[in-house]
């Protein structure tokens, strides 16, 4: 079965728009992990508008399943995952100024940079994994960097969905198949959600893991919304 991680960047994210502590990270990952998610997932960024270093420290000896640490792999970020050793790490080439990641890496052209990265993690005992587009002809450069895995950029896939699910799940498909002769891992994220998920999980081979964030904790609020005013209400309500 495939394992759902959990992105709790937008925990952070309406946490600090407020200040203080509220909502929790670390309270979230706990209830997260109980309530049955297999991993918890941060992407921690270098102004920290959601999740801060703070954050990761804390939330590490709280993670009885896997934890699993996105980003792009500037030396500071290099050197804090090797300090905190989670289970995972997911390199993404994202800008520092971007809004949420918006592409997988040409591993051709960085080929070199991610051999020297991806051999400090593993030589630390860290799972890798990195960010990969739909596009089976760069698995074998992907291959050729050391990483476990790959995460599977699923954005085309969710914005395609609606449309032609078929034609939509397609590339992926076929750079799963790919990966999959060349042994790596296969993981996904990045808009999935309950409307597209089942359906891409159905169709991609050897899938490990999804890492779900925005949309899982957009559909909680709704689907908390209801239980959640009823307990206001009956805190208002005269006997």
């Amino acid at each position: 079965m495939t394992k759902l991680s959990v992105n709790i960047n937008k925990i952070a994210t309406i946490r600090n728009a407020r200040g203080g502590e509220f909502p929790s990270v670390t309270e979230a990952a706990v209830k997260l992990q109980k309530f049955g998610a297999k991993g918890i997932t941060v992407h921690p960024r270098p102004d920290e508008r959601h999740i801060t270093r703070k954050d990761v420290y804390d939330l590490k000896p709280l993670i009885t399943t896997e934890f699993n640490i996105e980003g792009n792999p500037h030396r500071p970020f290099i050197d804090m995952v090797l300090e905190v050793k989670p289970e995972q790490v997911t390199l993404v080439p994202d800008a520092d100024d971007a809004i949420t990641s918006n592409a997988g890496w040409d591993c051709e052209k960085n080929l070199e940079f991610l051999k020297s990265v991806i051999a400090e993690f593993k030589n630390a005992g860290i799972r890798t994994s990195i960010f990969l587009d739909p596009n089976p002809a760069m698995v074998k450069f992907a291959a050729e960097t050391g990483t476990d895995r790959i995460e599977l950029y699923t954005e085309a896939y969710a914005k395609k969905y609606p449309i032609n699910k078929e034609e939509a799940v397609k590339p992926y498909y076929e750079t799963a198949v790919e990966a999959t002769k060349f042994g790596l891992g296969i993981n996904a994220g990045h808009d999935l959600s309950l409307d597209n998920l089942k359906y891409f999980a159905e169709n991609i081979p050897n899938l490990l893991e999804v890492s779900i964030g925005h949309a899982l904790i957009s559909e909680a609020l709704y689907l908390g919304l209801e239980n959640t005013v009823q307990a206001y209400l009956k805190r208002l309500a005269t006997w």
